[in-house]
C-alpha cells in the first residue's frame, strides 16, 4: 500500500493511514491544493472546474470528497460523473472551464485511485505547476470560502455522447465509409467507462458490437493493463465470434489495444503506428512518440515523408514536443493516440475511429495489416524498488557502462544499439524501474531485457 505524489498528480491505494495511502483526508488535501493553485494561476475570482471519474469502486467516494472540497473553496463544479479521461479533457474547453480533475488510476488495479489534474486547455499540468501544487499541499496553505461564497455543482452526464459526436465530426472520419464495411468487433471495457463509450461510438458507426466486461461496476475481471498476458478471454472470443477484430481499453479509456482477427495481439505499440499510417496517408506532417515507443513509428513516418522525434515519457512531454515540431499525430507506445485535430490528449475513441477508417479503406484483415508493418518486438519488464536503492546512481552506472553507444538521458537512460535498444527509467506512478527493450524478434528483446536486469542486479549486489 502506498501513496505516490508526483508532478502529474497524486495516486495511491484506498484505505490505511493518512499520508501513506489515498485516504479521504489525502483526497481533500490535494483537491484543496489544486483549487488554491488554480486561483493563483488564473488570477480570477470566479472559477469553474470539470470533474469526471472512471468506474472503479472508490470513485464515487473520492468524487464526493473532491467536489465538496472545491465547492468549499468557492469554485463551481461541472460534474460529469462516470466519464473517460479524454472526455473530461474535451469538456474543459467546451465548458470554458478553468481546469479539470479526472478521478482514475488509469491501468492500476482496483485498489488504486488518483487525481489527474488539467489546465484550462484540458491538458495535463507541466512540471513547475505540479511542483507548486505539491508545495501548497505540503504546507496546507488553504483558505476556504465564507458561507455566502461557496461554489455550486452542475451535473452533466451528456459528455460521452458529445465526445462521440466530436469524433464523428473530425475531417478524416467518414461515418458512411465505416458503415459500409459492416465490421463486427468485440469490446473488452474492463468493467469501467470504456464499456459505455466504445460500444456507443461503434454502434453509431454501424459496427456490430460483441460486449465483454462492459458493465461499469469497477470490478475489473482481469488486470486492467491491456497487455497480452491479461487478455486471454477477448482473444478467444474474437475467434469464436468470427469478429473482424477486438478492442481493449484501460479503465479511463486513454489507452487502446487491438486484437487481430486470428485472436493474436495486434500489439499496443502498433496502435499508434496504424493510426499514424492512416493520418499521414491523408495529411503530410511529422510525428512524436516517447523514448519507450517502437521504432516502427519512425519507419512509417519517414515512409510518408515526415519527420519523427522522440520525447521523454509522459503525456505532457509528448504534447510539448508535438507542439514544438507541429506533429499532426503522436502519442505513446502503450496505445495512447494523441491527435491534435481533436485535442492534445490520449484518446481511445479517436484512435478507434482512425483505425476503423484505415481498415475500411484498405480492406483485408487486421492480421494482414499488422503483417504489412515493419516487424519489431518489445519486452516490457520491471524491477521492484526498495527505499535503500540509489536509483539515480544505478542509472548513471548503466549510462557509463554503455557510453560508447548512442545514449539519451533526457528521461532515465536509453541506449540505442544498431539492431535494438533498451530504455531504463524510474516510474512516476509506481515504485519500480521500467526496462523496455525492442529487437527484431521476441527472443532477442526478452534476452536483452534479462541481460540488463542481471547487470542492474550486479550493480546493486543482489
Amino acid at each position: 500500500m502506498t501513496l505516490i505524489k508526483s508532478i502529474s498528480g497524486i495516486r495511491g491505494t484506498i484505505g490505511g493511514k493518512t499520508g501513506d495511502n489515498l485516504t479521504p483526508v489525502d483526497a481533500v488535501k490535494f483537491a484543496a491544493a489544486y483549487g488554491v493553485w488554480l486561483k493563483e494561476y488564473s488570477k480570477k475570482d470566479d472559477l469553474k472546474v470539470v470533474i469526471g471519474r472512471d468506474a472503479r469502486i472508490s470513485g464515487e467516494m473520492i468524487q464526493h470528497l473532491v467536489v465538496s472540497t472545491l465547492v468549499g473553496l468557492g469554485i463551481d463544479v461541472i460534474d460529469l460523473d462516470l466519464s473517460t479521461t479524454p472526455t473530461v479533457e474535451i469538456a474543459v474547453p467546451m465548458e470554458k472551464a478553468d481546469g479539470g480533475i479526472i478521478l482514475t488510476a488509469s491501468h492500476n488495479p482496483k485498489q488504486w485511485n488518483a487525481l489527474k489534474l488539467l489546465n484550462e486547455k484540458g491538458e495535463f499540468l507541466d512540471a513547475s505547476q505540479g511542483a507548486r501544487i505539491l508545495e501548497i499541499a505540503e504546507n496546507e496553505d488553504f483558505v476556504f470560502a465564507d458561507v455566502d461564497d461557496l461554489g455550486s455543482v452542475t451535473k452533466n452526464d451528456a459528455y460521452i455522447d458529445i465526445h462521440v459526436d466530436e469524433v464523428l465530426d473530425l475531417p478524416l472520419i467518414d461515418a458512411d465509409t465505416i458503415r459500409k464495411a459492416k465490421f463486427k468487433v468485440v469490446v473488452d471495457g474492463v468493467n469501467s467507462t470504456g464499456g459505455i463509450a466504445i460500444p456507443k461510438l461503434l454502434e453509431t458507426l454501424g459496427v456490430e458490437v460483441v460486449k465483454l466486461y462492459c458493465n461499469p461496476n469497477g470490478q475489473f475481471p482481469h488486470n486492467p493493463e491491456p497487455l497480452k498476458e491479461h487478455l486471454g478471454d477477448i482473444c478467444e472470443l474474437v475467434v469464436k465470434e468470427k469478429a473482424d477484430f477486438g478492442i481493449v481499453v484501460d479503465p479511463d479509456v486513454d489507452r487502446l489495444a487491438f486484437i487481430s482477427n486470428d485472436g493474436e495481439m495486434f500489439g499496443e505499440e502498433y496502435t499508434l503506428v496504424a493510426c499514424a499510417d492512416y493520418v499521414l496517408g491523408k495529411t503530410k506532417g511529422n510525428t512524436v512518440s516517447n523514448l519507450s515507443s517502437s521504432r516502427a513509428l519512425r519507419d512509417i513516418t519517414e515512409k510518408h515523408g515526415g519527420t519523427y522525434e522522440a520525447a521523454a515519457v509522459g503525456e505532457v512531454n509528448v504534447v510539448t514536443k508535438m507542439k514544438g515540431n507541429k506533429a499532426i499525430i503522436g502519442g505513446e507506445g502503450n496505445g495512447g493516440i494523441i491527435y491534435p485535430e481533436s485535442h492534445y490528449g490520449r484518446d481511445a475513441l479517436v484512435g478507434t475511429a482512425l483505425f476503423l477508417m484505415l481498415m475500411a479503406e484498405k480492406g483485408g484483415t487486421v492480421k494482414d495489416l499488422r503483417d504489412s508493418y515493419p516487424s519489431y518486438f518489445m519486452s516490457k519488464k520491471k524491477i521492484q524498488l526498495t527505499p535503500e536503492l540509489d536509483v539515480d546512481g544505478i542509472l548513471k552506472t548503466m549510462a557509463d557502462k554503455y557510453a560508447g553507444e548512442q545514449i539519451s538521458t533526457i528521461d532515465g537512460v536509453k541506449v540505442d544499439f544498431a539492431e535494438n535498444w533498451v530504455h531504463l527509467r524510474k516510474s512516476n506512478t509506481e515504485p519500480i524501474i521500467r526496462i523496455y527493450t525492442e529487437a527484431k524478434s521476441q527472443n532477442e528483446a526478452d534476452a536483452l531485457a534479462d541481460r540488463i536486469i542481471d547487470e542492474i542486479k550486479a550493480v546493486v549486489g543482489v
